[in-house]
């Protein structure tokens, strides 16, 4: 199977990374010509992960887009939910035609508040079945280092899904695969706006007992949500038969690419929400906040997707309604936390 990669950040070069690690040759979309020429000159992205080396035999790189899905089995998109859009402008409505689709992004596409799946099937007629998603707990950064991490791959038929995680197991990365498209997608959605809050709330000086309250509460508060959008797989503790032949439990999706990626993000000092949110705690302006990190935080614009998508489904989320409060309606962060404060249980 030949994997195109599409986008050329943190996310995206540790996917590349992963891939070819393994001996796959990939097809890569880079905007930047000049990121181009030293990728090949140099062996390495310029601008994200610096440290990993590239065998760029490997390598078949292009800033045309079109080139690199036409000449792609396996699609992985692994741009900001920002730039999606943007980036797949001006492809023919057929441009996927025959491939699969492997999602990396992270968030809701602004503007249309859709999921990519939604939006590639609008766009480009991609059928559910052909839709594939990569979700954590995961960070580009620990994949650099090659520290054990895990992603959980989604898909409709299983035997797809499995083949092409097969393609990213390696010695620094177990795989676990799921049904569960909808659920992942929104989760991952989710812990970005809670990654914000607990940055605010470190900003704000709230101790670690506080934040253990805040985090328990965006775990329940996301499990009502995905209840209310019709996801099934949200309890933890909870599992299907054994398999079989290793008589291994079957995997909980909520104790590892829910429960687990809310945790990373969270608490992690690479996690870029945390720290957007860290500084909008500290004082920074959402305008400030956004050119001091100088990379997306996919929470931002999320917060303001689910809280027009929840009008529809109607969950009851105070805490991320507030966190949409505090970035788009220029609430003051030490108010919108004592207005949190009673809803913490």
């Amino acid at each position: 199977m030949r994997f195109g990669v599409i986008g050329s950040g943190s996310w995206a070069t540790a996917l590349a990374k992963i891939l070819t690690d393994n001996r796959t040759p990939i097809n890569w979309w880079i905007r930047n010509p000049a990121t181009i020429s030293h990728l090949l000159s140099r062996h390495h992205n310029p601008q994200y992960l610096p440290s990993v080396y590239f065998d760029t035999s490997l390598l078949n790189l292009s800033s045309e887009v079109g080139k690199i899905i036409g000449g792609s089995d396996c699609v992985v998109i692994a741009v900001p939910s920002a730039y999606v859009t943007g980036t797949l402008e001006g492809l023919d409505k057929n441009a996927f035609k025959g491939k699969k689709v492997l999602s990396a992004v992270k968030g809701i596409l602004p503007g249309e508040n859709l999921l990519l799946n939604e939006f590639l099937h609008r766009k480009f007629g991609v059928a559910l079945a052909d839709y594939f998603t990569v979700m954590g707990p995961c960070h580009a950064e620990e994949v650099a280092a090659e520290k054990l991490s895990y992603l959980t791959f989604s898909g409709q038929d299983e035997t797809s899904t499995r083949e092409i995680a097969a393609y990213f197991t390696t010695e620094y990365i177990n795989t676990v695969i799921n049904g569960d498209i909808y659920g992942v997608q929104f989760a991952a959605v989710l812990k970005n706006i809670y990654a914000l809050g607990a940055g605010i709330a470190h900003g704000l000086e709230y101790g670690d007992n506080f934040l253990s309250v805040l985090i328990a509460n965006c775990a329940d508060e996301m499990a009502g949500f995905l209840l209310k959008a019709g996801i099934r797989h949200v309890e933890v503790g909870i599992h299907g038969e054994e398999d079989p032949v290793s008589h291994r439990k079957s995997a909980n999706y909520a104790a590892s690419v829910y429960m687990g990626d809310l945790l990373v993000t969270c608490y992690s000092l690479y996690s870029r929400n945390r720290t957007f949110g860290n500084m909008i705690g500290k004082g920074y302006s959402v305008t400030a906040a956004r050119l001091e990190l100088n990379m997306v935080a996919e929470g931002y614009n999320a917060s303001k997707c689910i809280f027009l998508i929840n009008k529809e489904i109607k969950a009851e989320m105070p805490i991320a309604g507030m966190i949409y409060r505090i970035l788009w309606e220029n609430v003051e962060a030490a108010e919108g936390f004592k207005q949190i404060e009673p809803y913490l249980v």
